[in-house]
């Protein structure tokens, strides 16, 4: 039984804006059960694989069928994916998963509740007030991050009870740990409680993830053992070094204290208004959902994430006495406490929750852009007015840029945007008459006024938006032209300068910087781009043109009519001497062949 063409055809527009990112992915069924929940370091790739392929497994073929509908969340990295996915599988236990995956519990790393505390890996959590770091992905990392510890500290890992009384009483004696100076025999006490506590302290910011003092401190031991010219032992601290700064002790899997929490993130879009849902169990994620509430009049966007949560905790039967929040809704739920976190794990569990809301307002908008594309290019021009504080939206936009080299064959160019787009047929190149030599400032006055001058005098309308690709000097001329025109302040006019990206206005000296992920600069990029290399392919043909009609005149006996025949079938000298005698013969005829040979020297 192959994927139906109706599957393939229904989640096309869905898998299209999948962003390119590690998360999980989950297929629901028609009664939106979840029936499978997978992983991905590609979000796009692996979703799309399903659809497009046939599947070989019978059994994938018959869940690709079912599917009807396809949610996901997006995570910081491929283990953090991992870890989201095997929680959720224990707490959904999705049909098609029953049989593909174990149920195995990941490791923690655990900092024991004792007198001298141990840190070990365990996979049972013991409620006796020992903290509990992770769960870990693998075994494997688990094992780095505990000989990056003992490496750092003198850690012990017998399970000798060191109470007071046994330590004083000598029931211990030091181990082969000692002697290898993995441990500072605190049995026989040779390591006092409060150094061993400080040794402690800084395991516990390391499984935190605050590695930035341990870092330093690292660091500066290294620089020292340098300068007392101890190499061997730099080396051994610069390993340590090297290994902490690219070690990543926390992923986005919290502390297990926090438990049974939800978060909500809030997003407002243009006319709708998007609320994430994450809940936590024992520090994981087991849920996901994004809800998208569509504006009909002003509400307070406290009312709205108050109806939101409410929506969300009765549609999942959420039970959680704490909720985090960017802000305060205007909700009560009783016995419930609302948190709206500033630092720490809950507020990376607030950020993580953002992230997803802003993934799904983006996917539903570029969704909406597929089914009408001409929407894209509108929202960015709205975007591009409001950052120029245009009066219209700039829905004709015309730019400008000269061309030439040490003087010669300067040419301009003027390429018309319209909603967004380029507008080929209405591009026009100019060849500079009234300037002799290299003058951007004066080209950009003639070609300026020419446009124009002959808009004005054809009806033609206007456009919305002119930009000048140069700063100041180019902008200045340009708006001369406009001035002697009497079209100044009629038409919106500014520069964009290559070396830093700044956006000029005439008149006012300090520039405006546009963030460099913006769409409106990326506009204005591409305006200035396509002009420069519009212009500069007329500049080339005509340079080349140029070259080849002047060596070809020196040549008598070759008149307009053969130079005509040449240039449109070799394009350059170098191709008409390489061409055979006898095929410039049935071109221009044996005599005029012979007087070209003869002229070129041949």
């Amino acid at each position: 039984m192959e994927p139906s063409e109706k599957n393939i055809i229904d989640f096309s527009t869905i898998i299209s804006v999948i962003p390119e990112s590690p998360g999980c992915y989950m297929y629901l069924d028609e009664n939106g059960t979840i029936i499978y929940i997978g992983k991905a370091k590609n979000l796009k790739k692996r979703v799309s694989s399903y659809f497009n392929k046939n599947q070989e497994n019978p059994k994938t073929r018959i869940l690709v069928n079912r599917i009807r509908d396809i949610h996901y969340i997006v995570v910081e990295s491929e283990e953090d994916a991992l870890l989201l996915e095997n929680n959720m599988i224990k707490e959904r236990q999705p049909r098609y998963n029953i049989l593909l995956k174990d149920d195995k519990t990941y490791p923690w790393i655990v900092v024991k509740n004792e007198r001298f505390p141990r840190v070990f890996q365990t996979r049972t959590m013991v409620k006796d007030k020992s903290v509990y770091y992770g769960p870990y992905p693998s075994g494997v990392i688990v094992k780095m991050i505990l000989k990056l510890i003992s490496s750092l500290y003198p850690i012990r890992t017998c399970g000798y009870p060191l109470t007071k009384e046994n330590i004083s009483q000598k029931k211990f004696k030091v181990c082969l740990q000692y002697h290898i100076k993995n441990c500072l025999g605190p049995c026989e006490g040779l390591h006092s409680e409060e150094d061993y506590n400080q040794n402690i302290q800084a395991v516990c910011e390391i499984l935190s993830g605050n590695l930035g003092q341990i870092s330093r401190k690292l660091y500066n031991e290294m620089l020292q053992l340098s300068e007392e010219l101890k190499f061997e032992e730099a080396q051994k601290v610069k390993e340590r070094y090297e290994l902490l700064e690219h070690y990543k002790a926390k992923s986005i899997v919290v502390s297990p204290n926090l438990n049974n929490v939800d978060v909500f993130s809030f997003e407002e879009g243009e006319q709708s208004v998007y609320i994430n849902y994450l809940h936590i169990v024992s520090g994981s994620i087991v849920q996901g959902y994004t809800i998208e509430y569509k504006m009909r009049m002003d509400e307070p966007k406290e009312e709205i994430l108050g109806l939101g949560i409410a929506e969300l905790r009765t549609r999942f039967n959420s039970q959680a006495k704490e909720i985090i929040v960017p802000f305060s809704p205007d909700i009560d739920l009783n016995g419930v406490e609302f948190i709206v976190p500033q630092r720490g794990d809950k507020k990376k569990l607030l950020d993580l929750s953002l992230k997803n809301v802003r993934q799904y307002k983006l996917d539903q908008m570029k969704q909406i852009e597929k089914l009408n594309p001409e929407q894209r290019g509108i929202r960015i021009l709205k975007t591009l007015q409001n950052d120029l504080r245009l009066k219209e939206l700039p829905v004709h936009i015309e730019c400008f840029d000269n061309s030439n080299i040490q003087g010669t064959n300067p040419v301009s160019a003027c390429v018309v945007f319209k909603k967004g787009k380029p507008s080929k047929k209405d591009y026009r190149h100019y060849n500079i008459k009234t300037v002799v030599g290299p003058d951007d400032f004066s080209s950009m006055y003639e070609t300026v006024s020419r446009r124009y001058r002959r808009l004005m005098y054809e009806r033609e309308e206007f456009p919305q938006l002119i930009v000048i690709d140069g700063g100041k000097g180019q902008l200045r001329a340009a708006a001369d032209a406009l001035t002697d025109l009497e079209l100044y302040g009629k038409i919106p006019i500014i520069g964009i300068a290559k070396r830093l990206e700044e956006i000029y206005f005439p008149n006012d000296p300090v520039p405006l910087y546009l963030d460099k992920n913006s769409e409106s600069l990326k506009l204005i990029q591409q305006l200035r781009d396509e002009a420069h290399r519009f212009g500069i392919s007329f500049h080339r043909q005509k340079r080349s043109k140029q070259q080849l009609v002047s060596e070809l005149d020196s040549v008598k006996g070759i008149g307009k009519v053969a130079k005509e025949k040449l240039l449109k079938k070799y394009k350059s000298v170098k191709k008409i001497k390489e061409a055979p005698k006898e095929e410039i013969a049935e071109l221009i005829g044996k005599f005029r062949a012979d007087l070209l040979f003869k002229g070129l020297s041949l």
